[in-house]
């Protein structure tokens, strides 16, 4: 592994992470599904993990990029920052350009009546897992495997519950067993599209690597704090989810430290 390339590495990477996605979904093909409070229990270890990787994978080393590279004392906090705020607005830009649904809230985005319910749900996932996709992707380009396998490895371990989470409410909207496995498994490809994209811009311009890494941050606590943590919150687990937050933190930032 070590010998391939960094984009080679973040295009594998995020692969691998975004097919643990279809991975957690495979409880709605066979048996029981878990409980509502056990899923928002999952949903808040993911955002745990997700929170420890933006700033323990992300932040801090965009931090120490960016000081390797300017004298002025001010100047790494400021691109860091930047960064950041650039990588959640443009998140929400699309959240408000593009068509979508979320289950829960609605139709967000333009009107888009054309367009079948579960193609807007699809979307919003897309939307979703992009920015974790291409986190994978930074952290490979930034630093191969010590940079890239920690997050690979996280953002596996949450995506698991999240395709849980994607398969049920499209069983709940009645489509089939295997139609709801299908759809969730598909929305993790998208992962691969964003890793590969963030190692290839990180490998082609190093100057970028801190203004990736923190957009990388940016665009994932855009999708905690819009996204995941209002859902684990909606049916009254907000105990339970933050537990869960508490132990997917304390997971994924052992795995920083251990791995990188």
């Amino acid at each position: 592994m070590e010998a391939l390339s960094p984009v080679v590495l973040g295009l594998v990477g995020s692969l691998a992470a975004g097919l643990l996605t279809g991975l957690g979904a495979l409880p709605v093909l066979f048996g029981r599904l878990p409980s509502r409070a056990t899923r928002d229990t999952l949903l808040g270890f993911a955002a745990g993990v997700m929170l420890a990787a933006s700033f323990f994978s992300l932040i801090i080393p965009g931090l120490e990029a960016a000081e390797a590279r300017y004298d002025a004392a001010t100047a790494p906090a400021a691109i860091v920052v930047v960064s950041i705020l650039i990588g959640m607005g443009a998140v929400a830009l699309m959240n408000e350009l593009l068509p979508h649904e979320h289950f829960k809230s609605g139709r967000e985005g333009p009107a888009a009546e054309s367009l079948r319910r579960i193609w807007l749900f699809i979307v919003a996932i897309t939307i979703h897992n992009f920015p974790e996709g291409l986190a994978v992707g930074v952290g490979f380009g930034s630093d191969g495997l010590t940079g890239g396998l920690p997050l690979a490895i996280g953002i596996g371990l949450q995506n698991a519950p999240e395709g849980l989470a994607v398969a049920v409410a499209l069983l709940g909207e009645g489509y089939s067993r295997r139609q709801s496995w299908t759809v969730a498994a598909l929305t993790g490809l998208v992962e691969p599209v964003g890793g590969l994209l963030g190692a290839g811009i990180i490998a082609v311009s190093q100057p970028l690597l801190p203004w990736g890494l923190a957009f990388a941050a940016g665009a994932m606590l855009y999708v905690i704090s819009h996204e995941i943590i209002p859902e684990t919150h909606r049916a009254g687990h907000q105990n339970r989810a933050t537990s869960g937050l508490a132990v997917g933190l304390a997971i994924m930032l052992f795995l920083d430290v251990s791995l990188g």
